[in-house]
């Protein structure tokens, strides 16, 4: 299946200069996100792996479904100000600003292996800072799993020491 027929392209969104590459298409096509998910199950054994976490937003339908199939569970990584309860954060540089992401507190046990899932991977900004907050709590990443890589942008520069998994490249 190719997937880069599906995904549509906004140009100029959330701002002038940025291609937004949408995978909203996928999440409303059960055969796409099939195969998505079949694809990440590949690469990532489940004796590998303890709990999925999801970046907001569309990082959750992705590590959701990958938990469903393995049996696992699913942690959210949130903006902040999202969750409640005690939450560790930290600010990070995307490519059109800045953010911080936070988790609770409780999400993730010691020695947990965390594979992390999100839509996109773009400058890393986001995935170095969902990996340094699981890392935080005692987990380990044991990978990251993104529908889209935007490889001009460099974004596995910055999380390069981890597994790091990409179905479609740009």
């Amino acid at each position: 299946m190719n997937l880069q027929n599906i995904i549509t392209e906004y140009p100029n969104f959330p701002k002038k200069g940025i291609l937004f590459r949408d995978i909203s298409p996928i999440l409303k096509n059960p055969a796409a996100l099939s195969h998505v998910v079949d694809e990440f199950a590949k690469k990532f054994h489940t004796n590998d792996v303890d709990i999925f976490a999801g970046i907001e937003s569309r990082g959750f339908p992705l590590a959701c479904a990958m938990a469903l199939r393995y049996n696992k569970g699913m942690i959210m990584i949130r903006k902040q100000g999202k969750l409640p309860g005690s939450t560790v954060k930290r600010s990070y540089n995307i490519e059109y600003g800045k953010a911080t992401m936070e988790i609770q507190r409780n999400a993730v046990n010691k020695d947990q292996r965390v594979v992390i899932c999100d839509d996109l991977l773009a400058t890393g900004g986001t995935a170095k800072a969902a990996a340094e907050l699981i890392e935080k709590l005692g987990g380990q990443v044991a990978g990251f799993a993104f529908i889209v890589e935007l490889t001009d942008l460099q974004g596995i520069k910055k999380i390069e020491k981890y597994k790091c998994e990409s179905l479609v490249r740009y």
